[in-house]
Formats: structure tokens, sequence, C-alpha cells
């Protein structure tokens, strides 16, 4: 009994060893006799007991490796401090076995290296404005370095970029100056602005005046001129109603009464309104006829 389950065991072992299932998400490198045979693909293969051994596992899923922070300089001499991540994928299970001893580690410290003369080639501000192009150079030049590993990089994404304290606090500075230059520069265009408003209103304000007033002279001058049309126009109905008049007969003496009529009524006017005796010449003719009587008189008188 205790035979008979030794060799089942030992069964087992060799079928164990026999035997090999591949996960989906891994290759298998298998060594014969400590010298390279093969690299197994997902699903079940047999090996030959004691001679083939699984010598390498990797994973054929996308890997994300973190990149510690590490201190850089950039082109203007900024001391700034900088991470990432790094996504690979293994594609050649022998290369990622016997190209490198720990590909991880080579291509953490080969992006730190890349990212560091990456940065080296920018400025300050260019490292924040200029960051998908900066992922992608590093990509570029890790993909090209990593070839021969077996891996590919896939994409490196900068997760933080620290400059030192006192970076920190000039560029606040600078930011503080930038925006009060932009708030000034807003208040003299809205300052411009309003002067220009000003200036149009007001030009436009003496144009509406300039214009209401020679509308406004037009519009007297038309007036007076249609004044003037009438009367003249009724001043010569009137004078030729005053010649169709004279014409017929008998109309001189009422032509003539009419003028005495007037004649009368504005002399009575005149002496009621003036101030000064006014007495029509006639008149006066007589009064120095009676004067000159009363001369004459005087002087016929005997003399006592």
């Amino acid at each position: 009994m205790l035979i008979f389950t030794i060799v089942f065991l030992l069964v087992l072992f060799v079928l164990y060893k026999l035997m090999l299932i591949v996960p989906m998400r891994e290759v298998h490198v298998i060594e014969r006799l400590g010298k390279f045979r093969t690299v197994l693909e997902p699903g079940f293969h047999f090996l030959i007991p004691f001679f083939d051994r699984v010598a390498y596992r990797h994973d054929t899923r996308e890997q994300v490796l973190d990149v510690p922070p590490q201190s850089c300089i950039s082109k203007d001499n900024t001391q700034l401090e900088v991470d990432g991540l790094v996504y690979l994928k293994v594609m050649d299970g022998k290369l990622a076995s016997y190209g490198i001893e720990n590909y991880r580690m080579a291509a953490v410290n080969l992006a730190q290296t890349t990212m560091r003369s990456e940065i080296g080639k920018l400025t300050l501000s260019e490292t924040f404005s200029e960051r998908d192009r900066l992922n992608e150079s590093i990509v570029r030049e890790i993909d090209k370095a990593s070839d021969p590993w077996g891996i590919k990089v896939l994409r490196y994404e900068i997760k933080n970029i620290s400059p030192s304290r006192h970076v920190i606090h000039t560029l606040e500075k600078q930011m503080e100056a930038e925006r009060r230059k932009r708030a000034e520069i807003t208040l003299a265009s809205a300052e411009k602005a309003a002067m220009i408003n000003m200036s149009e209103g007001e030009r436009q304000e003496a144009i509406n005046i300039s214009e209401g007033q020679k509308q406004k002279r037009i519009n007297e001058a038309k007036g007076t001129a249609a004044e003037i049309a009438i009367i003249a126009k009724a001043k010569a109905e009137g004078m030729n109603m005053v010649a169709q008049a004279l014409a017929v007969q008998g109309g001189t003496d009422a032509m003539n009464m009419q003028l005495k009529e007037q004649f009368i009524k504005q002399v009575g006017n005149i002496l009621e309104q003036a101030e000064v005796s006014v007495v029509p010449a006639e008149l006066a003719r007589l009064e120095g006829f009676f004067e000159g009587m009363d001369k004459v008189t005087q002087g016929l008188a005997p003399k006592a």
C-alpha cells in the first residue's frame, strides 16, 4: 500500500511537470536544460519533465510604473521637482527575459534621465505650457532605447511639476504684477472708450443742434416768404379792385370821400394823443388872419 501510494504521488508529480496551463494574461519562457527553448502563449502545453522548466513569467497587459520625484534644472536655470507615470507593455517575452535584467526598473530609470534631459531644453514657462509635447518627446526617447528589451512604451504622463519655494514666491509676484498690468490696461481701455463715446456724443449733439437750427431758419424763411407772397397777392388784388372801382362812374368821387374821411379820422387821433398843440394848416392860416386884424385895429385906435 505504501509503495502504491508512492507510485501514485510520483505519477501525479510527473503529470504536474508534464502539463502546463498558461493564463490568458501571461506568456511563459521555457528553458530546456538551462537553455532557452520557446515562449509559450496562453493555453494548454506539454513539457518534458525534469528537462523543461518555466524560467520567466511575463504579464502581457499594459503596466503602469510610478516614476518617483526627481530634481531637474530647466533651460533658464530654475530648479524643478518632477514626477510622472510611464505606461508600457511586454511585446517579446524572450527579449524581456534575456535582453535586460529588470525591464521595469530600467524603464523607470530611463524615464527619469530622459525627463531631466528634455526639461533641460525648455524654460520654466514652457514646461507648463508644453507639457503634451514634453510627454511625447519622453515617450519617443524611451521607446527608442527600450526596443532591445522587448517592451513597448505606450505613453508617459507628467503628474506634478513643483518649483522650489523661492521660485513659487517669484512666480506669485510675477503673476500679481501681470494681473495688475492687465487691470491697468483694461481700465485705460475703458477710459479711452468712454472718452471716445463722449466725444462722439458731443459731436453728434452739435450736428443735431446745427441741423435743427438750419431747419429752423429754413422753415422761418419759408414762412416769411409765404407771408410776403400772401400779403403781396392781397395788395395786388386790393389794388386791382380799387382800379376797377375807379373805372366805374362815380368811383373817383367815392375815392375822394374815403380819403377825406380817413384824413379827418387820422387828424382826430393825432389831436387826442399829441402832447403839443397841433392845428391843421387851414385853421393856422385863419388864426393868423385874426391876429393880423387885431394888430391893425390896435394901430388905428386914437391915442390918448
